[in-house]
């Protein structure tokens, strides 16, 4: 890598630059640099625009209002934001990528946000929601993305679970309210699960994620990097 890019200086120019040293001496190979990984996360955990009270939405909810529009050869065509099912059959009506909060997403998101503490440490820090004037830690970030999808599935303060929306069957029904199913996708506005009710392929990561967060702390993530995963810590 060191003699490919001392043939070919200019790409660093447009990288996160991979012999600069990080924590433990940790390098880093990545596309954003730090300036262009805090424009990312500005918009990432806006609110307004990425991060819902339930995960990462697939696209902008800015888009709602301001759909991205192309018109080629007298055809409009358009992508808008869309909390819940595709309002087009395109795709098999499936909106996973326009709209819903969708876990393999956030699985991969939290993941680099843990590669990326590893690297930094706690020098590296940002705005979490943007605009709240509150900073963390991007091991904080990602644990606060974690938190957001768990509540998916938990009771909340009225004693209703956001995975089961308006259904009173499973919100009330004592034979039901307990049993949860793991959707293929949710709306990405309340959390409502959407799609097919059975995909623990993908959406059991959550599982996961609570057990990472439950038994891994940040500092094993300085210490050890990727092996933190792995390494369990006595509950406190």
């Amino acid at each position: 890598m060191r003699k490919f890019l001392e043939a070919r200086p200019e790409l660093m120019t447009f990288i996160h630059d991979p012999v600069m040293q990080g924590k433990h001496g940790r390098r880093l190979a990545a596309f954003l640099n730090e300036d262009k990984l805090r424009r990312v996360l500005a918009r990432m955990l806006d609110e307004k625009e990425f991060f819902s009270a339930h995960g990462i939405r697939s696209p902008s909810r800015y888009h709602a209002e301001h759909p991205y529009v192309v018109r080629l050869k007298g055809q409009e065509f358009r992508v808008s934001y869309l909390p819940a099912e595709s309002d087009t059959g395109m795709f098999g009506g499936n909106s996973n990528w326009r709209g819903p909060i969708w876990m393999p997403v956030n699985a991969l998101i939290i993941r680099a946000l843990l590669q990326y503490y590893a690297y930094y440490g706690d020098n590296f820090s940002v705005e979490c929601p943007t605009a709240s004037g509150h900073q963390m830690t991007l091991y904080q970030v990602a644990e606060e993305n974690a938190h957001r999808l768990t509540n998916i599935f938990l009771r909340d303060n009225d004693g209703r679970r956001p995975v089961y929306g308006g259904s009173r069957k499973f919100q009330e029904d004592p034979h039901w309210r307990d049993l949860l199913s793991f959707y293929e996708y949710f709306h990405g506005d309340n959390g409502a699960g959407l799609g097919a009710s059975h995909q623990t392929g993908w959406t059991g990561v959550i599982a996961r994620m609570m057990h990472m967060f439950a038994t891994t702390t940040s500092q094993q993530v300085q210490e050890v990097g990727k092996s933190a995963a792995v390494t369990e810590v006595a509950a406190t």
